[in-house]
Order: structure tokens, then sequence, then C-alpha cells
């Protein structure tokens, strides 16, 4: 690095370092008594979920599984019931399996090499260079979302970042402008400046500390940066949802372990209602009536799903037991404790 490209990143870092003493966050929960399972837990919670939602998950989280080996011994089904609401439930299934690998592999403790801790399930680059940089004061280079915005606008790096090409560029100037010292609050300031002040609409410029020579902002032309996915029209697909329902008991079974919903509990999915009648059939479910709900839009990341919630009242229990499937009927009136998908969720709401 030459010596004005040293100046430069000194001037930058240092001027977000000094926004960050005045105005950054210091005060979240994982920002207390710092572990790096506590950052690690928190930052696969942050994926794609706000940090206003994600409070009251991480605390009730750490109450229950307050360490990597508590959360290694947990069931999946636990896991998950404690995930229920936050989406994207391939991180709980992933945090579940790093944790049991942390301790087989590493004695319950992160590993100092930041390839090691990049191999573990769900962890990438850029997470695990957030936990050893905010558990461990150690200098690694981050891009998550809010980074991305915050360097593509200042250097005017056009392009979605989503493309390689423009990554790798954005890995450039975020490994160019971290520093040799405070390395954990400068991480956060750079997390920090993208949720606070670099919002995605109506940026908060004046607040910015790099303002003078952000290109985006002198150009006028923040909204160009960072681009936009290439949109396209997501396919529509449609199912039928059979709630099949005894007195105030409904009949849920366990989804295989990947795909949509992995591991989680809900009703079974079929084409038609005909189908769905004969499948609880097939498991000793006799269906007396049945009632049409409302049907409803869930959205995934690549197609929209028009689910149409299916009501079978059942007036004797079942007459057997399907054993190769985890299924059992649950009371309405008492807390499901296992993990459920939104659209479950919504549905047993109507019910109650």
């Amino acid at each position: 690095m030459s010596e004005q490209e040293s100046k430069v990143t000194d001037s930058f870092a240092q001027r977000v370092l000094a926004w960050f003493d005045q105005y950054g966050r210091k005060h979240l929960p994982w920002q207390q008594d710092i572990t790096p399972y506590k950052v690690w837990v928190s930052e696969i919670m942050l994926q794609q979920t706000q940090v206003t939602t994600v409070i009251p998950y991480f605390e009730r989280f750490m109450t229950s599984f307050p360490s990597v080996y508590a959360l290694a011994n947990a069931s999946q089904d636990d896991v998950l019931h404690h995930w229920t609401g936050l989406g994207y439930y391939a991180r709980a299934r992933n945090l579940h399996k790093a944790a049991k690998a942390l301790v087989d592999e590493h004695g319950g403790e992160f590993p100092n090499d930041i390839d090691a801790v990049v191999a573990l399930p769900g962890i990438g680059r850029s997470t695990a260079g957030a936990i050893l940089s905010l558990s461990r004061n150690e200098r690694h280079p981050i891009l998550d979302g809010n980074v991305k915005r915050v360097l593509a606008r200042y250097y005017a790096i056009a392009g979605w970042p989503g493309q390689k090409a423009v990554e790798n560029a954005l890995w450039e100037v975020a490994e160019k402008n971290t520093p040799l010292e405070r390395c954990g609050n400068y991480t956060q300031v750079m997390m920090d400046l993208g949720a606070m002040v670099c919002t995605r609409s109506k940026p908060k410029c004046d607040m910015c500390p790099l303002q003078s020579d952000c290109i985006a902002y002198a150009q006028g032309a923040q909204a160009d940066y960072p681009g936009k996915k290439p949109k396209k029209a997501l396919p529509v697909k449609s199912t039928f949802m059979m709630v099949a329902q005894f007195n105030q008991q409904v009949y849920l079974e366990q989804r295989p372990p990947t795909g949509l919903w992995g591991g989680l509990y809900g009703f079974i999915e079929v084409a038609s209602v005909e189908e769905g009648i004969s499948t609880l059939h097939g498991k000793g479910i006799e269906v007396a009536d049945i009632q049409m709900l409302e049907s409803f839009r869930h959205t995934f990341s690549h197609f929209h799903l028009d689910i149409t919630p299916v009501v079978a009242v059942v007036n004797s229990t079942p007459t057997k037991q399907v054993a190769e499937i985890a299924s059992k009927w649950f009371m309405l009136n008492e807390p499901i404790e296992v993990g459920l998908a939104a659209p479950t969720t919504k549905i047993i709401k109507q019910l109650v």
C-alpha cells in the first residue's frame, strides 16, 4: 500500500471510529460480556432480520442455550422452536450443526484460523470475519449488506454486489480500509453506518462522517448504489394444507430435514382436497366434514406460494400411528413447543 493510500485509509477509519465513539451502538445484548458464541448467534440472527426483531429472540435463545455445549446438546425441534418467527430456517439448522462441529472438532471453542471458521456450516467469509473481529479484536474485513451499501456509495462502485466482479471490488476496498487497531469497533461502526445512516432509502448524509468525499453524494446518485438485483417475475405455485382437527387438537407432521421449512412441523400439503382426504385416511384419520378457509399467499425469495387451508373435522381419535413420520396431535390452547413455519402459525391463529 502506498503512503498516499495509507493516509486515505487512515482518514477513512479515523473518521468512522470518531463517529462510533459518539454515536455507535454499544449496548446491544450481544455486546455485553462479549464472547465468540454470542457474536456468532447474533450475526446469524441478524442476517435478513432487523436488530429490533432479533433482540428478544437472542435473549430467549441465550437463556435456553447459554453455551455452545448447550446448543450442541439440544434437540433440533427445540432449536427450531426458538427460531419460529425469524424465518430462513436453514440458519437455525446450520447453527445447530455448527455447534455440534465446534464441540466435536474444536473443544467447544471457535478456532483462531478464519478458514476453519468459514468451514463451519452456515458461516461465510464476512460472518467469520465479524465473529473474530467483534469478539477478539482481530483484523478481518467484513462485507455484509450494510457495509456493501456504504462502500458502494462512497466509491461509486456500480453494479449488483451479487455479481462476482462487483463483490471482488467491494472486498478490495473493505480490506484496504480495515485498520490495524480497534478492529472490533471498526467492524461494528461499518455495520452501524449502513443500518443507521447510509440506509437503503432516504440516507441521512448530513450525519455521515464520510460525506465530504463520498462520490455517490457528490453525484446526487445515492439511490444508484449499490446496483439492484436484476428483476424477474416470480413463479406462482399453489397448495392445499389439510388441517386435521379433533376437538381442540390439530395434527402436524415434521417435514424432511432439508428443503422448504426443513425440520419444522406443519400441516399435510396436497394438490387437491380429494388427495388430502385420501392421505389422512391412509394415516387412520377419518374425515367427517371439511371447511375451506380463506386462501393467502406466502412469498419465498424464488417463488410465491398460494395456500388454501382446509379444515378436516375429525370426530374420533386416529386408529393408527405412522411410525416412519414424526407426527403429533397438538392442543390448540397450549403452547406448541416445536418449530413452526409462518403459514402454519397463521392458520393455527385462525383456529384458536
